[in-house]
């Protein structure tokens, strides 16, 4: 092998960075010495990675396809740090978990509580993004798990099933469209919404499902929260679009009308995904697990409830 783990460190530090010498600052090495590796790198590729400009450098093709190898390996290689040591006191590690709003929102807090109670060794880095990003990211290797909606492809990544999570229109018991017996979201356009903040992976989702029709959502106001969309349309802002779960909160208070979304994007599922939750470090995979049986109780509630 031409090259080593530093050389691996310094030239993805380098292509972040977009420079040789804020790369090398991150990986602890002189300019000179830096400068010599990514020459050494080249010379034993035979082909350029590095594009040199006055702004500074820009990865070729080939350094792209360096770089994302990279990154691949060199989370291997923490997790395989991390799978060997510390088992004397149990497992020991970090998992990068992203999900969507809903996952975040209404079904994750109480389960990852859980979890963290039981293995006090193993901490959690929690983001929302929209689930094409998190597809991304677990892709690249830049996030351990995902939990996406089900309306993304991820044919190419491992899924398991975590929970159904059916979007609602919500609006005020007064509102013209509490009459009807069923409301398309095409019929919700016409009106005002109460929304989340733009960067949430809920409110990009949803005015993705309004361009599909060649329209754009109405957003009066942006509130934090589910629960913060729910009590806005409660006293009048707006409609809203939330989880089913969300609302289930609210039930009882008279002064919401709940109409369920009757199109197939609407109806959605969350998934777990991975590119192999085989290969996953042991600590990610006691979370995996955690949350599957979790899942598995609360179908069974559900299904007991029910019946």
């Amino acid at each position: 092998m031409p090259f080593d783990l530093i050389d691996l460190k310094l030239f993805l530090n380098v292509s972040e960075a977009g420079n040789i010498t804020a790369g090398a600052a991150l990986s602890h090495l002189s300019l000179a010495s830096a400068s010599a590796r990514i020459r050494g790198l080249e010379a034993s590729l035979g082909i350029a990675l590095l594009e040199r400009g006055r702004r500074g450098i820009t990865p070729t093709a080939a350094g792209k396809a360096l770089a994302q190898h990279a990154r691949l390996i060199l989370r291997q290689v923490e997790r395989m740090q991390a799978d060997l040591t510390d088992y004397a006191q149990g497992f020991k590690g970090q998992i990068r978990l992203l999900c969507n709003t809903s996952a975040l929102s209404e079904y994750l807090p109480e389960r990852l509580a859980g979890f963290l109670a039981t293995h006090p060794n193993i901490d959690i880095n929690l983001e929302e993004h929209p689930s094409l990003r998190i597809l991304h990211a677990v892709r690249h290797g830049t996030a351990d798990i995902g939990i996406i909606s089900n309306a993304v492809d991820a044919s190419d990544l491992q899924t398991q099933p975590f929970c159904a999570d059916p979007l609602a229109l919500v609006m005020p018991a007064d509102h013209p469209l509490a009459q009807l017996q069923e409301v398309r979201f095409s019929q919700a356009l016409e009106h005002e919404f109460v929304g989340l903040g733009v960067n949430s992976a809920m409110a990009i989702y949803l005015e993705e499902q309004a361009l599909h029709l060649g329209r754009r959502l109405k957003t009066r106001v942006r509130a934090e929260s589910f629960d913060g969309v729910l009590r806005m349309v409660m006293h009048g802002a707006g409609l809203g679009v939330v989880p089913q779960a969300a609302v289930e909160r609210f039930a009882g208070s008279g002064q919401l009308k709940t109409q369920a979304l009757r199109e197939p994007w609407a109806d959605r599922k969350l998934l777990l995904c991975a590119p192999d939750f085989t290969l996953l470090p042991e600590y990610a995979k006691a979370l995996v697990r955690h949350l599957g049986a979790e899942t598995a109780f609360m179908d069974t509630s559900m299904s007991s409830t029910d019946n």
